[in-house]
């Protein structure tokens, strides 16, 4: 989006929605002008299409401001196939319970297309996931990430107790996991994540990147399979 119409956009929401400042604002920008007010009220999804484009606008800076990182996952924090050629990538956080709802549509996802790479980005926000986090990593570490991934989302919210339970389930080596769990690389790795987050905007989880495009909260299976298909071509 040029940096025109960003201004031609803000000065309509502003002229629209502020009353008579905004009114001010539409006649100082020398759009006070009946066939211009006639063209928005004829075509009414205008604004939203043109504040979608400027957020994708946005997000695409941001992800390029952040390089190939966002897409790098953890050694092993990666679901559906590690080779696959369409990447989405995930921020979540164990204890929130729209990540909870998003599991299982990713693990749909996962299924219904075979060239799916999932990257997982670590990003404990809430109280007392972060135990959680650091476990994940862990598992990853041990290649057992999926198993423990998916089992401490369907423990419900995590306690040190359901954190311990689902990581023997898993099998995972619970000395080593400890040991890597308050290490310095597995604190490296959740800063970098909340670091990246930033950079991208996102205010909250789950957050997701593909294809270039940022999309901030819980969406629904049908948009995000939308999107892996747009990626393809």
């Amino acid at each position: 989006m040029t940096s025109n119409l960003r201004r031609y956009v803000l000065t309509v929401i502003l002229a629209l929605a502020g009353g008579f400042a905004g009114a001010a604002l539409w006649s100082a920008s020398g759009m006070a002008d009946k066939r211009t007010e006639a063209f928005l009220l004829g075509t009414p999804d205008l604004l939203p299409r043109m504040a979608e484009a400027y957020e994708r606008d946005q997000g695409a800076a941001r992800l390029a401001e952040a390089g190939g990182a966002v897409t790098t996952p953890f050694p092993g924090a990666v679901l559906g196939n590690p080779q696959g050629t369409v990447t989405l990538v995930e921020f979540t956080d164990y204890a929130c319970g729209y990540c909870r709802q998003s599991q299982a549509i990713v693990e749909q996802l996962i299924a219904r297309n075979p060239d799916l790479k999932v990257v997982i980005r670590e990003w404990p926000i809430f109280e007392g996931s972060d135990q959680a986090a650091r476990m994940a990593l862990a598992a990853a570490k041990q290649g057992k990430y999926g198993a423990f991934h998916n089992g401490l989302y369907a423990a419900g919210r995590p306690t040190e107790a359901s954190i311990a339970r689902v990581a023997a389930a898993a099998g995972i080596d619970m000395a080593a996991a400890r040991q890597f769990a308050g290490s310095q690389e597995a604190s490296f790795e959740l800063a970098r994540n909340a670091d990246l987050a930033q950079k991208l905007g996102f205010s909250g989880t789950p957050s997701w990147v593909i294809d270039g495009r940022t999309i901030e909260g819980a969406v629904p299976e049908a948009a995000l399979q939308q999107a892996i298909e747009e990626a393809r071509k």
